[in-house]
Protein backbone atom coordinates (compact mmCIF):
# COMPACT_ATOMS: atom_id res chain seq x y z
CA UNK A 1 0.00 0.00 0.00
CA UNK A 2 1.22 3.39 -1.21
CA UNK A 3 0.43 7.16 0.18
CA UNK A 4 0.91 8.55 -3.13
CA UNK A 5 -0.08 12.09 -2.24
CA UNK A 6 -1.17 13.30 1.42
CA UNK A 7 -4.20 14.71 1.11
CA UNK A 8 -5.13 18.38 1.68
CA UNK A 9 -6.19 19.19 5.42
CA UNK A 10 -9.97 19.03 6.20
CA UNK A 11 -11.97 21.49 7.37
CA UNK A 12 -14.73 20.85 9.67
CA UNK A 13 -17.39 23.02 8.10
CA UNK A 14 -16.88 21.15 5.40
CA UNK A 15 -19.05 17.91 3.56
CA UNK A 16 -16.45 15.15 3.38
CA UNK A 17 -16.63 13.48 -0.01
CA UNK A 18 -13.90 10.23 -0.56
CA UNK A 19 -14.14 8.92 -4.04
CA UNK A 20 -12.95 5.45 -5.15
CA UNK A 21 -11.52 4.97 -8.47
CA UNK A 22 -10.38 1.81 -10.37
CA UNK A 23 -7.16 2.23 -12.19
CA UNK A 24 -5.14 5.28 -11.80
CA UNK A 25 -3.95 4.46 -15.87
CA UNK A 26 -6.94 6.40 -16.99
CA UNK A 27 -6.32 9.81 -18.11
CA UNK A 28 -9.60 11.14 -18.65
CA UNK A 29 -10.86 10.73 -14.73
CA UNK A 30 -7.07 12.14 -13.97
CA UNK A 31 -8.59 15.23 -16.22
CA UNK A 32 -11.69 15.09 -14.35
CA UNK A 33 -10.70 14.47 -10.81
CA UNK A 34 -7.90 17.88 -11.58
CA UNK A 35 -10.87 19.67 -12.53
CA UNK A 36 -13.28 18.78 -10.03
CA UNK A 37 -10.65 19.20 -7.25
CA UNK A 38 -10.03 22.80 -8.15
CA UNK A 39 -13.49 23.51 -8.52
CA UNK A 40 -14.50 21.97 -5.11
CA UNK A 41 -12.24 24.51 -3.50
CA UNK A 42 -14.59 27.48 -3.63
CA UNK A 43 -17.20 25.27 -1.87
CA UNK A 44 -18.38 23.18 1.66
CA UNK A 45 -17.78 20.03 -0.46
CA UNK A 46 -14.30 18.44 0.95
CA UNK A 47 -13.29 15.85 -1.76
CA UNK A 48 -10.14 13.13 -1.21
CA UNK A 49 -9.59 10.78 -3.82
CA UNK A 50 -8.48 6.79 -3.94
CA UNK A 51 -6.74 5.09 -7.04
CA UNK A 52 -7.28 1.03 -6.10
CA UNK A 53 -4.31 0.42 -8.66
CA UNK A 54 -2.07 1.84 -11.27
CA UNK A 55 -3.53 -0.22 -14.23
CA UNK A 56 -4.94 -3.33 -15.04
CA UNK A 57 -4.63 -6.47 -17.26
CA UNK A 58 -5.11 -5.03 -21.05
CA UNK A 59 -4.34 -1.66 -20.40
CA UNK A 60 -0.35 -1.93 -19.55
CA UNK A 61 0.42 -2.51 -23.71
CA UNK A 62 -1.87 0.71 -24.10
CA UNK A 63 1.02 2.54 -22.78
CA UNK A 64 1.97 3.15 -18.88
CA UNK A 65 0.56 5.63 -16.54
CA UNK A 66 0.49 9.35 -17.21
CA UNK A 67 0.56 11.02 -13.68
CA UNK A 68 0.61 14.62 -15.69
CA UNK A 69 -3.10 14.13 -15.92
CA UNK A 70 -3.66 13.98 -12.03
CA UNK A 71 -3.16 17.04 -10.96
CA UNK A 72 -5.00 16.60 -7.41
CA UNK A 73 -4.42 14.63 -4.07
CA UNK A 74 -4.63 11.07 -4.11
CA UNK A 75 -3.88 8.20 -2.21
CA UNK A 76 -2.72 4.66 -4.16
CA UNK A 77 -3.85 1.62 -2.70
CA UNK A 78 -1.98 -0.95 -4.84
CA UNK A 79 0.88 -1.20 -7.18
CA UNK A 80 0.46 -2.69 -10.20
CA UNK A 81 -2.56 -4.56 -12.28
CA UNK A 82 -5.93 -4.62 -10.17
CA UNK A 83 -6.92 -7.86 -11.45
CA UNK A 84 -3.80 -9.27 -10.27
CA UNK A 85 -3.88 -8.56 -6.51
CA UNK A 86 -6.57 -11.22 -4.71
CA UNK A 87 -9.70 -10.20 -3.68
CA UNK A 88 -9.44 -10.81 0.00
CA UNK A 89 -6.51 -8.73 -0.51
CA UNK A 90 -8.54 -6.00 -2.00
CA UNK A 91 -11.79 -6.23 0.31
CA UNK A 92 -9.64 -5.98 3.24
CA UNK A 93 -7.88 -3.17 2.00
CA UNK A 94 -10.88 -1.30 0.73
CA UNK A 95 -12.36 -1.95 3.97
CA UNK A 96 -9.63 -0.49 6.19
CA UNK A 97 -9.61 2.55 4.08
CA UNK A 98 -13.22 3.44 5.28
CA UNK A 99 -13.05 2.85 8.36
CA UNK A 100 -10.03 4.77 8.99
CA UNK A 101 -11.50 7.63 6.85
CA UNK A 102 -14.75 9.02 8.25
CA UNK A 103 -16.44 10.86 5.56
CA UNK A 104 -20.12 12.16 4.99
CA UNK A 105 -19.98 10.89 1.31
CA UNK A 106 -18.38 7.83 -0.43
CA UNK A 107 -18.34 7.10 -4.26
CA UNK A 108 -17.85 3.80 -5.37
CA UNK A 109 -16.37 2.29 -8.04
CA UNK A 110 -18.84 0.74 -9.54
CA UNK A 111 -21.21 -2.83 -8.48
CA UNK A 112 -19.58 -5.92 -10.69
CA UNK A 113 -16.95 -6.76 -8.03
CA UNK A 114 -17.30 -8.22 -4.46
CA UNK A 115 -15.12 -6.13 -3.36
CA UNK A 116 -17.80 -3.07 -4.32
CA UNK A 117 -20.55 -5.55 -2.50
CA UNK A 118 -18.07 -5.30 0.83
CA UNK A 119 -18.17 -1.52 0.68
CA UNK A 120 -21.44 -1.51 0.00
CA UNK A 121 -22.19 -3.26 3.17
CA UNK A 122 -19.77 -1.30 4.95
CA UNK A 123 -21.40 1.85 4.37
CA UNK A 124 -24.32 0.65 5.54
CA UNK A 125 -22.81 -0.60 8.48
CA UNK A 126 -21.15 2.80 9.19
CA UNK A 127 -24.34 4.91 8.13
CA UNK A 128 -22.55 7.03 5.05
CA UNK A 129 -24.39 7.72 2.11
CA UNK A 130 -23.28 6.22 -0.74
CA UNK A 131 -23.02 6.74 -4.63
CA UNK A 132 -21.87 4.48 -7.35
CA UNK A 133 -20.66 5.47 -10.46
CA UNK A 134 -22.19 3.57 -13.43
CA UNK A 135 -20.71 2.99 -17.37
CA UNK A 136 -22.90 0.48 -18.08
CA UNK A 137 -25.74 1.26 -20.44
CA UNK A 138 -29.81 -0.02 -21.37
CA UNK A 139 -27.87 -2.33 -24.08
CA UNK A 140 -25.48 -4.30 -21.23
CA UNK A 141 -28.41 -5.05 -19.84
CA UNK A 142 -28.17 -8.89 -19.02
CA UNK A 143 -30.97 -11.81 -19.21
CA UNK A 144 -29.75 -13.61 -16.33
CA UNK A 145 -32.00 -13.50 -13.70
CA UNK A 146 -30.31 -13.53 -10.73
CA UNK A 147 -28.15 -11.20 -12.09
CA UNK A 148 -30.14 -8.40 -12.45
CA UNK A 149 -31.99 -9.05 -9.31
CA UNK A 150 -28.57 -8.36 -7.86
CA UNK A 151 -27.74 -5.58 -9.56
CA UNK A 152 -31.25 -4.09 -8.65
CA UNK A 153 -30.29 -4.80 -5.16
CA UNK A 154 -27.32 -3.05 -5.41
CA UNK A 155 -28.69 0.34 -7.20
CA UNK A 156 -31.71 0.66 -4.52
CA UNK A 157 -29.34 0.88 -1.60
CA UNK A 158 -27.33 3.65 -3.37
CA UNK A 159 -28.32 6.82 -2.25
CA UNK A 160 -27.34 8.55 -5.71
CA UNK A 161 -25.88 7.91 -9.34
CA UNK A 162 -22.92 9.48 -11.63
CA UNK A 163 -23.15 7.93 -15.60
CA UNK A 164 -22.12 8.56 -18.47
CA UNK A 165 -24.69 9.91 -21.00
CA UNK A 166 -28.49 8.85 -21.52
CA UNK A 167 -28.53 5.54 -22.27
CA UNK A 168 -26.51 5.00 -18.61
CA UNK A 169 -29.08 6.83 -17.40
CA UNK A 170 -31.45 4.18 -19.06
CA UNK A 171 -29.85 1.67 -17.51
CA UNK A 172 -29.76 2.57 -14.39
CA UNK A 173 -33.61 3.65 -14.02
CA UNK A 174 -34.29 -0.31 -15.19
CA UNK A 175 -32.69 -1.10 -12.23
CA UNK A 176 -34.52 0.96 -9.70
CA UNK A 177 -33.09 3.83 -9.17
CA UNK A 178 -34.91 7.42 -9.18
CA UNK A 179 -34.46 9.63 -11.96
CA UNK A 180 -33.62 12.60 -9.98
CA UNK A 181 -30.56 10.78 -7.81
CA UNK A 182 -28.85 10.00 -11.22
CA UNK A 183 -26.50 12.58 -12.43
CA UNK A 184 -25.15 12.89 -15.68
CA UNK A 185 -21.88 14.44 -16.64
CA UNK A 186 -20.33 15.36 -20.21
CA UNK A 187 -17.72 12.40 -20.35
CA UNK A 188 -14.23 14.36 -21.15
CA UNK A 189 -11.29 12.89 -23.11
CA UNK A 190 -7.72 13.53 -21.65
CA UNK A 191 -6.21 15.87 -24.32
CA UNK A 192 -2.62 16.87 -25.14
CA UNK A 193 -1.61 19.40 -22.96
CA UNK A 194 -1.43 21.98 -25.74
CA UNK A 195 -4.71 21.57 -27.35
CA UNK A 196 -6.04 24.91 -28.36
CA UNK A 197 -9.54 24.43 -30.49
CA UNK A 198 -9.11 26.88 -32.78
CA UNK A 199 -6.00 25.65 -33.45
CA UNK A 200 -6.75 22.66 -34.82
CA UNK A 201 -9.53 24.23 -36.50
CA UNK A 202 -7.03 26.25 -38.49
CA UNK A 203 -4.99 23.27 -39.92
CA UNK A 204 -8.41 22.51 -41.66
CA UNK A 205 -8.30 25.97 -43.71
CA UNK A 206 -8.38 25.24 -47.08
CA UNK A 207 -8.52 21.57 -47.14
CA UNK A 208 -11.19 19.63 -49.39
CA UNK A 209 -11.74 15.99 -50.93
CA UNK A 210 -9.00 16.94 -53.66
CA UNK A 211 -6.68 17.30 -51.23
CA UNK A 212 -7.01 14.41 -49.39
CA UNK A 213 -6.89 11.25 -51.48
CA UNK A 214 -6.67 8.86 -51.34
CA UNK A 215 -9.49 7.89 -48.61
CA UNK A 216 -8.71 6.87 -45.42
CA UNK A 217 -10.18 5.33 -42.19
CA UNK A 218 -9.12 5.16 -38.44
CA UNK A 219 -9.97 2.48 -35.50
CA UNK A 220 -8.43 3.36 -32.75
CA UNK A 221 -8.91 1.27 -29.32
CA UNK A 222 -8.09 -1.90 -27.98
CA UNK A 223 -7.98 -5.51 -30.66
CA UNK A 224 -10.82 -7.57 -29.01
CA UNK A 225 -13.53 -9.80 -30.07
CA UNK A 226 -16.46 -7.75 -28.57
CA UNK A 227 -15.05 -4.34 -30.59
CA UNK A 228 -16.37 -5.80 -33.76
CA UNK A 229 -13.15 -5.42 -35.86
CA UNK A 230 -14.09 -8.54 -37.88
CA UNK A 231 -17.18 -6.43 -39.14
CA UNK A 232 -15.03 -3.51 -39.45
CA UNK A 233 -12.81 -5.45 -42.13
CA UNK A 234 -15.44 -6.96 -44.16
CA UNK A 235 -17.46 -3.88 -44.75
CA UNK A 236 -13.85 -1.93 -45.81
CA UNK A 237 -13.49 -4.80 -48.37
CA UNK A 238 -16.90 -3.80 -49.74
CA UNK A 239 -16.11 -0.03 -49.65
CA UNK A 240 -13.03 -1.12 -51.84
CA UNK A 241 -14.53 -2.17 -54.79
CA UNK A 242 -16.03 1.40 -55.08
CA UNK A 243 -13.30 3.18 -53.61
CA UNK A 244 -9.99 0.93 -54.59
CA UNK A 245 -7.56 3.58 -53.46
CA UNK A 246 -9.26 3.32 -49.72
CA UNK A 247 -6.86 2.44 -46.48
CA UNK A 248 -7.73 1.57 -42.78
CA UNK A 249 -5.74 2.24 -39.91
CA UNK A 250 -5.67 0.15 -37.24
CA UNK A 251 -4.02 1.61 -33.82
CA UNK A 252 -4.22 -0.46 -30.56
CA UNK A 253 -3.30 -3.80 -29.33
CA UNK A 254 -5.00 -6.93 -28.11
CA UNK A 255 -5.44 -10.61 -27.96
CA UNK A 256 -7.25 -10.56 -31.90
CA UNK A 257 -4.70 -8.98 -33.30
CA UNK A 258 -3.23 -12.90 -34.57
CA UNK A 259 -6.93 -13.13 -35.80
CA UNK A 260 -7.29 -9.76 -37.18
CA UNK A 261 -4.02 -10.23 -39.28
CA UNK A 262 -4.82 -13.47 -41.19
CA UNK A 263 -8.43 -12.35 -41.58
CA UNK A 264 -7.20 -8.91 -43.37
CA UNK A 265 -4.80 -11.67 -45.51
CA UNK A 266 -7.93 -14.06 -46.29
CA UNK A 267 -9.88 -10.67 -47.82
CA UNK A 268 -6.74 -9.32 -49.95
CA UNK A 269 -6.54 -6.17 -47.64
CA UNK A 270 -2.28 -6.75 -46.60
CA UNK A 271 -1.44 -3.70 -48.61
CA UNK A 272 -4.58 -1.48 -47.06
CA UNK A 273 -4.63 -1.93 -44.06
CA UNK A 274 -1.94 -1.12 -41.80
CA UNK A 275 -1.89 -2.42 -37.92
CA UNK A 276 0.20 0.17 -35.87
CA UNK A 277 0.38 -1.34 -32.95
CA UNK A 278 -0.60 0.99 -29.39
CA UNK A 279 0.24 4.69 -29.91
CA UNK A 280 -0.13 7.67 -27.92
CA UNK A 281 -2.64 10.52 -28.94
CA UNK A 282 -0.40 12.73 -29.81
CA UNK A 283 1.15 10.29 -32.37
CA UNK A 284 -2.32 9.44 -33.88
CA UNK A 285 -3.42 12.73 -34.16
CA UNK A 286 -1.79 13.32 -37.78
CA UNK A 287 -4.10 10.10 -38.92
CA UNK A 288 -7.16 12.25 -37.22
CA UNK A 289 -6.34 15.18 -39.94
CA UNK A 290 -5.73 12.76 -42.78
CA UNK A 291 -8.12 10.12 -42.48
CA UNK A 292 -12.24 10.33 -43.50
CA UNK A 293 -13.41 9.34 -40.29
CA UNK A 294 -12.80 7.56 -37.02
CA UNK A 295 -14.83 3.98 -37.21
CA UNK A 296 -15.89 2.36 -34.13
CA UNK A 297 -17.89 -0.82 -34.69
CA UNK A 298 -18.43 -1.95 -31.16
CA UNK A 299 -20.42 -4.87 -30.64
CA UNK A 300 -20.50 -3.82 -26.60
CA UNK A 301 -19.08 -0.05 -25.82
CA UNK A 302 -19.82 1.81 -22.46
CA UNK A 303 -19.28 4.90 -23.98
CA UNK A 304 -16.58 4.97 -26.74
CA UNK A 305 -13.97 8.13 -25.53
CA UNK A 306 -12.17 7.86 -28.34
CA UNK A 307 -14.65 9.45 -30.84
CA UNK A 308 -14.41 12.35 -28.13
CA UNK A 309 -10.74 12.60 -29.47
CA UNK A 310 -11.62 12.08 -33.20
CA UNK A 311 -14.22 15.03 -32.53
CA UNK A 312 -12.00 17.36 -30.97
CA UNK A 313 -9.13 17.00 -33.82
CA UNK A 314 -12.44 17.85 -36.52
CA UNK A 315 -12.15 13.97 -37.48
CA UNK A 316 -15.80 12.65 -37.97
CA UNK A 317 -16.88 9.28 -36.50
CA UNK A 318 -19.09 6.39 -37.90
CA UNK A 319 -20.15 4.11 -34.98
CA UNK A 320 -21.51 1.59 -33.84
CA UNK A 321 -25.73 1.96 -32.34
CA UNK A 322 -24.36 -0.16 -29.05
CA UNK A 323 -21.70 2.91 -28.62
CA UNK A 324 -23.15 4.81 -25.46
CA UNK A 325 -21.76 8.31 -26.94
CA UNK A 326 -24.39 7.43 -30.06
CA UNK A 327 -27.02 10.04 -28.86
CA UNK A 328 -25.33 13.01 -27.29
CA UNK A 329 -22.01 13.03 -30.28
CA UNK A 330 -22.91 11.42 -33.05
CA UNK A 331 -25.57 13.80 -35.40
CA UNK A 332 -26.17 12.14 -38.55
CA UNK A 333 -24.77 14.06 -41.42
CA UNK A 334 -23.15 16.55 -39.23
CA UNK A 335 -20.40 14.67 -36.70
CA UNK A 336 -20.73 11.04 -38.70
CA UNK A 337 -22.74 8.09 -38.84
CA UNK A 338 -24.13 5.52 -36.68
CA UNK A 339 -24.96 2.40 -38.00
CA UNK A 340 -26.77 -1.35 -36.44
CA UNK A 341 -24.08 -3.11 -34.53
CA UNK A 342 -23.12 -6.45 -36.82
CA UNK A 343 -24.75 -4.75 -40.09
CA UNK A 344 -21.64 -4.97 -42.13
CA UNK A 345 -23.73 -3.26 -45.02
CA UNK A 346 -24.71 -0.95 -43.19
CA UNK A 347 -21.42 0.32 -42.03
CA UNK A 348 -19.81 0.18 -45.80
CA UNK A 349 -22.76 2.44 -46.15
CA UNK A 350 -22.13 4.44 -43.72
CA UNK A 351 -18.26 4.47 -44.36
CA UNK A 352 -19.18 5.34 -47.73
CA UNK A 353 -21.68 7.98 -46.67
CA UNK A 354 -18.92 10.18 -44.36
CA UNK A 355 -16.89 10.52 -47.24
CA UNK A 356 -19.45 13.23 -48.64
CA UNK A 357 -18.95 15.07 -45.23
CA UNK A 358 -15.15 16.02 -46.96
CA UNK A 359 -16.53 17.62 -49.63
CA UNK A 360 -15.76 20.52 -47.19
CA UNK A 361 -13.60 19.27 -44.45
CA UNK A 362 -13.43 23.03 -43.11
CA UNK A 363 -17.05 23.48 -42.01
CA UNK A 364 -17.07 19.41 -40.95
CA UNK A 365 -14.33 20.31 -38.18
CA UNK A 366 -16.36 23.00 -37.15
CA UNK A 367 -18.98 21.29 -36.38
CA UNK A 368 -17.36 18.43 -34.77
CA UNK A 369 -15.27 20.49 -32.77
CA UNK A 370 -18.55 22.49 -31.84
CA UNK A 371 -20.19 19.40 -30.38
CA UNK A 372 -17.44 18.19 -28.51
CA UNK A 373 -16.70 21.49 -26.90
CA UNK A 374 -19.49 20.97 -24.72
CA UNK A 375 -17.83 18.00 -23.31
CA UNK A 376 -14.86 19.13 -21.53
CA UNK A 377 -13.60 18.01 -18.20
CA UNK A 378 -14.43 21.28 -16.18
CA UNK A 379 -17.56 21.35 -17.44
CA UNK A 380 -18.03 16.74 -16.20
CA UNK A 381 -16.45 18.04 -13.18
CA UNK A 382 -19.12 20.15 -12.18
CA UNK A 383 -22.23 18.22 -13.11
CA UNK A 384 -20.47 15.67 -10.58
CA UNK A 385 -20.31 18.69 -7.67
CA UNK A 386 -23.80 18.87 -8.12
CA UNK A 387 -24.41 15.23 -7.79
CA UNK A 388 -22.84 15.20 -4.96
CA UNK A 389 -24.19 18.00 -3.44
CA UNK A 390 -27.58 16.75 -4.16
CA UNK A 391 -26.58 13.09 -2.62
CA UNK A 392 -25.33 14.83 0.64
CA UNK A 393 -28.88 16.38 0.93
CA UNK A 394 -30.68 13.49 0.26
CA UNK A 395 -33.01 10.92 1.90
CA UNK A 396 -31.16 8.89 4.19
Amino acid sequence: MVEQQQPVSRQSSRRRVRIYHTVLWAKYKGAVYSALYHLSRGTDIDLSFVQIAETDVGRTALGGVDLSYHQYPYRLILRGNYSEAGTIRKVVLLTLDLIRNPTDLVVLSGYDRIENWVMLMVCMLLRRRRAVSCDSTIYDRPQIRWKTWAKRLFFTHCDGYIGYGQRSKDYLMSFGAHEADIFIPCQAAALPHDYVASRVLSLYRGQDAASRHPPGFLYIGRLAPEKGLGDLLEAFSLVRSKLPDARLDIIGAGVSESQLLEHRDRLALTQAVTLHGAKELVDIVPLLFRSMALVLPSHSEPWGLVVNEALSFGCPAVVSDRCGCVPELVIDGVTGFAFQAGDIEALSRALLAVCRLSQDRFATAAECIRVISAYSPERAALRMLQGYTHFLGARS
